[in-house]
């Protein structure tokens, strides 16, 4: 057995908590592996909508295990709250939520140095969330971090009370007013809350799994275009999101990864700062905006929206070895009588290229445009393939052909029932 991998292709909010849901019961488990609080995968079924932040897709199936992996960073009061949300739905996570010990805690003071890192940036704002997933990434690349399996030291107050000093040392430099007392009482009953739940070294957990034959679903976060390495740096999240953060985040060895599913809107969108050379600051942008609801599902920002972007999606596509594409949101395209399509940027020296620029924050691009026709109507009563209007079928084998890589889920909306199967490959998803 090998892992499947789902994760986005563009700059997040790409509908991954949706799919992973509608994949779910082809799973055994189901494990997130990079990332924090600053996600926000939205799933909607019997009428009802909720986010998820840390707790991975599969959650709301009761035979799916779920499984926050080792590379995440994890804020314990989030959670708590998140798992009080989850109440009403009456789900066992004692039984089938999973926390590795190995992920970094997000401490009160990281949302603090969040906070003042990023007024301190002025105009140069990177957008962060303001979760604390940066400076918790930071303190782990330093080796200084503490870890969940940490909570269950007898020392764990000290170890927390010293790094705490060093965080007050820092805002203190930047001026910055904060209140760490009453956070801190809040944080520390999240401690006591979550050591009710497994806490597990998640490495042996996962390849056990592989070992008794299971199916497992590696859940990312955030989007490959921001991936820290890969992405539009410096305006990025701290994190791995691309296929080999699999590999770090759960403690897998790279053959061990299966099919990968990359999932991209129909469209583009960006929350925060950063490049984005198909944005759409015009009232076809607004309109996207509109038809999509594009707010951001954690921090309610309105998303930047724009024409899609080939070039990016090919470096994407390359990056993370997708062997399966799942476009998303088609249906917010229903209200163009023309759609385009970039196929290539034009840079400040005439140069025609389809290859992403090392740095996109500085190069100038313009980019070059295909025209298509749009199909102009509504898609709600669709149930099957066969039922795609032509311009929309056009459409899709317009992107496969340019993709070289075949589309095998189209969603034409936020409900489970609002999602075509098509040219399924992988026997996981029959």
């Amino acid at each position: 057995m090998k892992v499947d991998v789902i994760l986005g292709l563009q700059w997040g909010d790409e509908g991954k908590g949706k799919i992973v849901d509608v994949l779910a019961p082809n799973y055994n488990v189901i494990a997130r592996f990079q990332g924090g609080p600053n996600a926000g995968h939205t799933l909607e079924f019997d009428n009802i909508k909720h986010v998820l932040h840390q707790i991975p897709s599969g959650i709301f199936r009761e035979k799916t295990k779920n499984v926050i992996g080792g590379g995440l960073v994890l804020d314990p009061v989030i959670l708590k709250k998140e798992i009080d949300g989850l109440a009403k739905f009456n789900l066992d996570l004692r039984k089938n939520l999973y926390i590795s010990k190995k992920a970094q805690l997000i401490l009160p003071t990281h949302r603090l140095l969040d906070a003042a890192y990023e007024a301190s940036k002025g105009n140069e704002k990177i957008g962060s969330t303001l979760k604390g997933i940066g400076p918790t990434y930071q303190d782990k690349i330093a080796r200084v971090g503490l870890r969940v399996g940490d909570i269950l030291l007898e020392n764990f107050k000290s170890k927390y009370q010293k790094l705490v000093s060093k965080h007050i040392e820092i805002l203190e430099l930047y001026k910055f007013e904060y209140d760490v007392t009453s956070l801190e009482i809040e944080f520390f009953e999240a401690i006591e809350f979550i050591k009710q739940f497994q806490l597990i070294d998640s490495s042996y957990f996962i390849n056990d799994s592989l070992k008794n034959e299971e199916r497992i679903l590696a859940e990312g976060a955030q989007g490959s275009l921001l991936d820290i390495d890969f992405g539009s740096y410096p305006f990025v999240t701290s994190s791995n999101t691309t296929t080999p953060g699999v590999c770090t985040g759960l403690g897998i060895a790279p053959a061990k990864v299966g099919e990968v599913f990359g999932i991209f809107k129909a469209y583009c969108t960006r929350v925060g700062s950063g490049p984005f050379p198909t944005e759409l600051d015009n009232e076809i942008g607004e309109a996207m905006r509109k038809e999509g609801n594009e707010f951001g599902a954690t921090t309610g920002r309105p998303r930047r929206c724009g024409w899609i972007d080939l070039p990016a999606l090919k470096y994407a596509i390359m990056i993370n070895g997708v062997t399966q594409l799942i476009m998303m949101k088609a249906d917010v395209l229903n209200i163009f009588k023309e759609i385009q399509a970039c196929t290539a940027y034009k840079l400040a020296d005439g140069t025609i290229t389809d290859q992403l620029p090392y740095d996109m924050c500085e190069e100038d691009i313009t980019p070059v445009y295909e025209k298509l026709e749009g199909w102009n109507c509504p898609t709600d009563d669709i149930t099957e393939e066969s039922q795609f209007p032509k311009p929309l079928m056009n459409y899709i084998e317009y992107l496969e052909e340019k993709l070289k890589t075949p589309i095998s889920i189209v969603s034409l909306g936020p409900k489970r029932s609002q999602t075509i199967l098509r040219n399924i490959s992988s026997p996981s998803m029959v």
